[in-house]
């Protein structure tokens, strides 16, 4: 079994991985839709890929390749805690104040803006592609008086030496990852601590109230939805489907009564999964 996951190595995604697929062969991928298009086209068993920031959001990127060019199913979650971590090569430790430039991703940097600002604040911001990808910058440059924003892996994997950690503006600071699949076949985790289900509602158009309309078929099944964002259509201007997370694995009853009801509204309705989720402490 082979898992695809948004490379390159010691990314926070590959430090999802490791947490889950202990055994299995990893295969970094360059992009999130490179790695994606390896499991639709089979090349890998499953794929896993950011989703969702606490501090940046919705990873967009992933959200409309599943709505727009194929609807891979979600068939688990990995929620990470992310820890960012101020690294630089061994030869530098001491010269902290004369540092001119910092890499790491977009992402990264924008976590960690109130620190850089603070502590470094006429050093040259420079964005990777990840945040491993700054760690082997760094790593392959011992000569330029340069840091990188990552996490633990890259600084083990590239030889760093972490001098400050956690500069994160924010303690709480998670990442939801996706693990996809082509078909939804037997998933090889037997335990489920707690399941979600994700649904895509398009709106029947020019019809008022029917977002209300929509909320309502869950609220009065009592069905606990945890998010809903809208994208979208690439239709023309104004038009949007919405993305709708529920707390609870699909049932014989109540979600298949809404979705019903929500078709009998004009409302299409896509199932993207229902899918456990396990949280790296």
């Amino acid at each position: 079994m082979t898992v695809g996951y948004l490379g390159p190595k010691a990314t926070f995604t590959e430090y999802a991985v490791k947490n889950l697929f202990k055994e299995e062969k990893r295969i970094p991928f360059a992009s999130i839709h490179g790695c994606l298009d390896a499991v639709k086209n089979g090349d890998v068993s499953f794929g896993v890929v950011p989703l969702e920031n606490t501090i940046e959001g919705s990873v967009t990127p992933t959200l409309d390749y599943l709505i727009h060019d194929h609807p891979l199913t979600i068939v688990g979650e990995i929620v990470v805690p992310i820890q960012q971590h101020f690294m630089v090569h061994p030869s530098h430790i001491h010269q902290l104040e004369q540092l001119e430039t910092i890499y790491s991703h977009p992402h990264a940097l924008a976590q960690c803006r109130k620190h850089l600002a603070l502590n470094y604040k006429d050093a040259e911001q420079i964005q990777t592609l990840s945040t491993s990808a700054a760690a082997q910058l760094v790593a392959n440059h011992p000569t330029q008086l340069a840091a990188a924003i990552a996490n633990e892996l890259a600084a083990e994997e590239y030889g760093l030496t972490i001098v400050e950690r956690d500069i994160q503006d924010y303690n709480i600071n998670h990442t939801r990852f996706i693990i996809v699949q082509n078909e939804e076949k037997e998933f090889p985790f037997s335990s489920k601590p707690h399941e979600k289900t994700t649904l895509i509602i398009t709106l029947p158009l020019d019809q008022s109230g029917a977002l209300h309309q929509v909320l309502s078929a869950f609220a009065w099944r009592k069905i606990n939805l945890t998010k809903i964002e809208s994208r979208p259509m690439k239709t023309g201007l104004g038009n949007y489907l919405f993305i709708i997370d529920i707390d609870q694995a699909i049932d014989e009853v109540l979600i298949p009564g809404a979705i019903a009801e929500l078709e009998a509204l004009g409302c299409g309705v896509i199932s993207l999964g229902s899918y456990p989720v396990f949280e790296v402490k």
